[in-house]
């Protein structure tokens, strides 16, 4: 008869042998697997390797082409700019390239009369009736409030008022330096723009203007910021106060970064009418790209041509046709 304890003896006998089966067969897979699994290990290490080796080399070919850029420099661009008088004008989050732009124009010869940043503050659309205010406050004998344009767009009002105090006037009398500058230290003090004066204190009398735009704002405000960018590199692309005589356009070029939705640069190429006044040139945060900044300026400055370049939407080409 089976009883329990026939029971208990059959099935530790089952289990034993399926133990003994797994550990023989353990055994048996063992070196291969574990040989299969070693060379799977040591093949994505060599790929590794690799990869990190390619890395190491495209970084060497960027580096050596920024050096290139650098070395090439002189020879594209010594002395085309000797005698003109340039302003810079630099957007938020342009300090890593705005100095590199500078020293190209520099390079060729150009007097930098001001370097001014404009603080994101500038461009906040909350502060608009306070930047009419301060524009108000600000006129000078030689920087007239009655000259620029007043409505309800405070971007355009104080816009006009710098470009009225940094840019020469064409046919009329030029600002005081000591309008210039209770201008300046207005808009300073009030934390709308900082002003570089460590190798020169800031003047009038530019005859262009080189904005350095940096990477669109992502904030909530971000559309209303983008149009306000728009809007002062308009004012400073236009060539006399309001009500005075017709004149032609001042000579602008935008260098800076051209991706993200809403940046500057993309801006004037999709704007029919400013894409014929305004070059740009949308890889500026690059060596190369500061030195092509100095080429469109040379050639907007001198030869009077427009020109859009670098790598985005819109660039007809790399580098001005005045480099071949």
């Amino acid at each position: 008869m089976i009883n329990f304890r026939y029971h208990v003896v059959s099935l530790t006998a089952v289990f034993l042998a399926l133990a003994i089966g797994l550990v023989v067969g353990t055994a048996a897979l063992n070196g291969p697997v574990s040989d299969s699994l070693r060379y799977q290990l040591d093949a994505l290490k060599k790929d590794n390797s690799n990869k990190r080796d390619q890395v190491d080399q495209y970084r060497d070919q960027i580096n050596r082409s920024q050096d290139f850029a650098t070395q090439i420099a002189p020879t594209l661009l010594n002395g085309k700019l000797t005698g003109r008088r340039i302003v810079v004008v630099a957007l938020p989050d342009t300090g890593d390239y705005m100095a590199g732009v500078v020293s190209m124009l520099q390079i060729a010869g150009a007097t930098v009369t001001a370097k001014v940043t404009v603080q994101d503050k500038f461009f906040d659309p909350n502060v608009g009736t306070e930047l009419l205010d301060l524009a108000s406050q600000s006129s000078q004998g030689t920087i007239p409030f009655e000259w620029l344009p007043v409505n309800s767009d405070g971007v355009e009002t104080a816009s006009a008022q710098l470009a009225l105090a940094l840019m020469q006037r064409i046919g009329g009398a030029q600002p005081a330096a000591d309008d210039v500058t209770a201008v300046l230290t207005a808009y300073t003090k009030a934390g709308y723009i900082s002003v570089d004066e460590k190798q020169a204190k800031a003047v009038g009398g530019a005859e262009g203007t080189v904005i350095v735009s940096g990477p669109p704002a992502v904030d909530k405000d971000a559309a209303k910021k983008s149009q306000s960018a728009v809007t002062l590199a308009t004012q400073f692309s236009k060539g006399r106060p309001v009500g005075a005589t017709a004149a032609p356009a001042r000579p602008l070029v935008i260098a800076g970064d051209g991706v993200g939705d809403g940046n500057l640069i993309s801006a004037v190429r999709g704007d029919p009418t400013l894409v014929k006044g305004i070059s740009t040139v949308d890889n500026a945060s690059t060596v190369q790209g500061q030195l092509v900044a100095g080429m469109a300026t040379v050639e907007r400055m001198v030869q009077n041509k427009v020109g859009q370049y670098g790598l985005a939407a819109g660039a007809s080409s790399l580098v001005p046709k005045a480099a071949g």
